[in-house]
């Protein structure tokens, strides 16, 4: 189809980080697809964000991943912009982290990257131009005692990442990830505490857009997101 406007793909369009990347490049201009387990998730998402289209999408299931992807290209057109946030993360010590809390885990954050990924760098790799922004953590880098299942497979996502970007940058597709340490304000959460030692999802999109954004004699392509007053 012909396009009006260049198109974002959120992948994980929940509540906080995912909302704010949808209104984020929805606001600059995009046609943005957000994706999202819930419908219920969608729905409100588009309530509050005209122009968003909501597709319900298991990030970590194969068919799920190729249908929506097929119908974006077929109703949005060709992806320029993926932004992968979906996450899934189990904070329990070794003895009581189950061999399906681990393999969900990585699923979903290492597995279903590889999925969209898929979806989106042929198309990508023809244009000789495109986005792909990773939302990450600082579990990728150290594993703690209750983070066996996270920590692992958010650093399987991050070699993912940076496999990505050493391949393709060369052809023009800008890879990225974002590095977050903190924890991210949001509505409804009982344990906000001071809102200087939390990590505004508007400023994580903010960051997430800038990279899209960058010239490529200096592209970025792990970038860290931690509040001023975090220790580190």
């Amino acid at each position: 189809m012909r396009k009006t406007q260049p198109v974002a793909v959120v992948v994980g369009a929940g509540p906080g980080n995912g909302a704010a990347l949808s209104k984020r490049f929805a606001h600059a201009g995009y046609a943005v697809a957000a994706l999202s387990r819930q419908q219920s998730t969608l729905d409100a998402l588009e309530r509050h964000v005209p122009g968003i289209r909501g597709y319900v999408c298991d990030a970590a299931s194969q068919d799920s991943v190729a249908e929506s992807f097929g119908r974006i290209r077929s109703e949005m057109g060709v992806v320029d912009a993926l932004l992968f946030n979906a996450g899934s993360g189990v904070f329990e010590d070794f003895d009581d982290t189950s061999i399906e809390d681990f393999e969900s885990s990585w699923r979903v954050n290492a597995y279903g990257a590889f999925l969209c990924a898929k979806q989106v760098v042929p198309q990508m790799r023809e244009a000789g131009s495109g986005n792909i922004i990773f939302i990450g953590a600082t579990a990728s880098r150290r594993g703690g005692p209750k983070t066996s299942a996270f920590a692992s497979a958010k650093a399987a996502q991050r070699s993912f990442a940076e496999s990505l970007a050493r391949s393709f940058w060369p052809k023009g597709i800008h890879v990225a990830l974002i590095v977050v340490d903190g924890k991210i304000a949001a509505q409804g959460r009982a344990d906000q505490g001071a809102l200087a030692e939390l990590i505004d999802p508007a400023a994580i999109a903010e960051t997430a857009f800038q990279l899209c954004r960058q010239d490529k004699s200096a592209w970025s392509f792990e970038v860290e997101a931690r509040p001023f007053v975090e220790r580190w």
